[in-house]
């Protein structure tokens, strides 16, 4: 038989239909049979068929540490999997965070190879632990969560400042003043704290609530400072240096808007500035991780 010549099955019907015989190529074949072996292989050595109201459950098992941190061996499964991986990695990055609660914030910065795992494993725990108020970035949120990338700190920005902050939290608070000031009153320190941040106001109104600010009926120098700078002992912002937290100041249309932003927090107050302590959460090396991470996102203090 001729090499071109088309192979037949030897079936013609009609006189000229044949029934061509084209055979699977090789590796076609051997291709079904690994799969085949694969599944059956698959089958036995994880949870696969239901049977009844149950499944088969695989021969494959899972060890990982109980609660009460003993050795617990059980089937397959992804749960089980999971808690295994995780274990794994906390097991894997133990010894540098035993290292990092050993050392000194400075020995921790010099060290490269520690450094750079602050870097990688404080971005995971910011995302998982910080990044719900304070934004994926840091960037916070104005009226809500301060910006920690702004190198503006409220309560400090060295890094035990910031481990202090993480491990008992913090509770900033302003009292309402409207109704322990005149409406006219409110208006003329607004319209200082604008002029403070270089907005241009009514200078005779600015020069009131100079005095207003200054005096024990506004009392506002107590906590923001004789300077209005702040006391980061009681978290008081700046006020002279244009970054607005709790006053949207910025996107503020127009001077009435901006002083309106100014007017709403003296008279209703703050007492949304809560901060939870994580002391309970993170052990003493991940909050000084974390701290370093965080003094960073800000450029530091």
């Amino acid at each position: 038989m001729a090499e071109n010549t088309v192979q037949t099955t030897g079936h013609v019907w009609d006189e000229d239909l044949a029934e061509l015989n084209n055979p699977l190529p090789n590796w076609w074949i051997y291709g079904l049979y690994v799969t085949v072996i694969f599944a059956i292989v698959y089958w036995i050595y994880y949870p696969s068929w239901p049977i009844g109201k149950d499944h088969l459950r695989g021969i494959g098992t899972v060890t990982y540490l109980n609660a009460e941190g003993q050795a617990e061996t059980n089937g397959w499964n992804t749960r089980a999997k999971l808690l295994k991986e995780m274990q794994d990695a906390n097991a894997a990055q133990k010894p540098y965070f035993d290292k990092i609660a050993a050392m000194s914030v400075a020995q921790v910065t010099q060290d490269p190879e520690l450094n750079s795992f602050v870097l990688s494993a404080g971005k995971a725990m910011f995302a998982e632990n910080c990044a719900a108020c304070h934004q994926a970035g840091g960037q916070g949120k104005v009226g809500f969560y301060p910006n920690l990338a702004d190198d503006d700190w409220k309560y400090g920005g060295s890094i035990d400042e910031i481990q202090a902050t993480l491990t008992g939290g913090r509770r900033g608070y302003m009292p309402a003043f409207g109704e322990a000031l005149e409406k006219p009153q409110i208006a003329a320190i607004s319209q200082y704290v604008l002029s403070l941040s270089g907005h241009a106001v009514d200078k005779t109104l600015a020069a009131e609530g100079d005095k207003l600010f200054h005096s024990d009926t506004g009392a506002c120098f107590y906590c923001h400072g004789d300077n209005a700078k702040g006391r980061k002992e009681f978290g008081a912002p700046n006020l002279t240096d244009k970054i607005w937290q709790w006053a949207n100041v910025p996107a503020a249309a127009d001077m009435k808007a901006k002083t309106a932003e100014v007017q709403k927090v003296i008279t209703a107050g703050l007492n949304k500035g809560v901060m939870p302590a994580w002391e309970q959460r993170l052990n003493p090396g991940q909050i000084k991780l974390l701290s370093i991470y965080v003094h960073e996102l800000g450029g530091g203090k």
